[in-house]
């Protein structure tokens, strides 16, 4: 018989309480062994949406805590998301099946699924990220930046921004969030700062959401263009962020044969990358 997902009981809370998952035989012993797969219950959290559909980074963070939690190690390091249709609020399942068990790191695919419908196809890779392993070549630094103070909030509202802007703190560089009052920069770029509100720390799951949590980029491109439906979204994950502000910078190079990609930057407090990001997304026609 099949089993109709249930919200995991939860209270009020933010991003870990939203991004929550329990496992649908929770008896059984997880031993994470290779062609395991595993079902989990979750919920798309209220609020967390752009236009009544749940903000994809959000969607791939959810689908993360389950294949972290069946794979049994805590950080992605690398996860690539294919969207396949918008998630409404309300209850979910995740199918993981775990496809490698090695000595340092697990992989598996997911699959979350709302609404008798696929909504997300994943595949990624987790492991225990270790401090300043292997050696060291950076030759790019943070993007140049006023303080969070004097960047430009961006705060929810019903229709735009999105009720997805009042669960995290943005605040966009004033050269780039002119857009706003409809006067856009001319280069499509998004640079700004982002953490979780009230205090919680982004652990490396809420790099994802971060990875996909600022306007389009093309916003800013004095283009035609009011919505673009991301189609696919890799993440690359280094460290644990330090507590504090994340640095964050993206940027378009090619609209063309109907498509963007987005390429992203996101520094911790200390100064260090610690995730990057590349998202294609659709241009509708108009």
């Amino acid at each position: 018989m099949a089993m109709t997902p249930q919200s995991p009981s939860r209270a009020e809370g933010g991003f870990r309480t939203a991004t929550a998952v329990e496992r649908s035989d929770p008896d059984s012993v997880a031993k994470h062994p290779v062609g395991d797969t595993s079902q989990w219950m979750a919920a798309i959290a209220e609020g967390w949406d752009i236009a009544g559909n749940a903000n994809g980074g959000y969607l791939l963070a959810l689908t993360a805590r389950a294949m972290s939690a069946a794979i049994g190690r805590p950080d992605p390091i690398t996860v690539t998301a294919h969207y396949l249709a918008p998630g409404k609020p309300g209850p979910v399942s995740i199918a993981v099946e775990i496809t490698k068990q090695g000595r340092t790191f697990g992989t598996a695919t997911a699959t979350l699924v709302g609404e008798d419908r696929p909504l997300l196809r994943v595949l990624g890779t987790f492991g225990e990220l270790a401090e300043n392993v292997g050696p060291q070549l950076v030759d790019l630094v943070p993007p140049p930046m006023p303080s969070p103070d004097q960047c430009i909030p961006v705060d929810a509202t019903d229709t735009f921004p999105p009720p997805f802007m009042g669960k995290v703190e943005l605040r966009l560089h004033p050269d780039d969030a002119n857009f706003l009052r409809g006067n856009p920069s001319g280069h499509a770029r998004m640079r700004g700062w982002f953490r979780l509100r009230n205090g919680e720390p982004t652990d490396t799951v809420a790099l994802l959401c971060a990875s996909d949590a600022f306007p389009p980029t093309v916003f800013n491109a004095n283009l035609p263009v009011a919505w673009t439906p991301t189609i696919e979204l890799t993440t690359h994950v280094r460290y644990r962020p330090e507590p504090g502000w994340l640095r964050c910078r993206f940027a378009t190079h090619f609209v063309s044969g109907g498509f963007l990609e987005e390429d992203g930057e996101i520094w911790d407090d200390s100064g260090r990358l610690v995730a990057q990001s590349r998202q294609l997304a659709l241009v509708p026609r108009n």
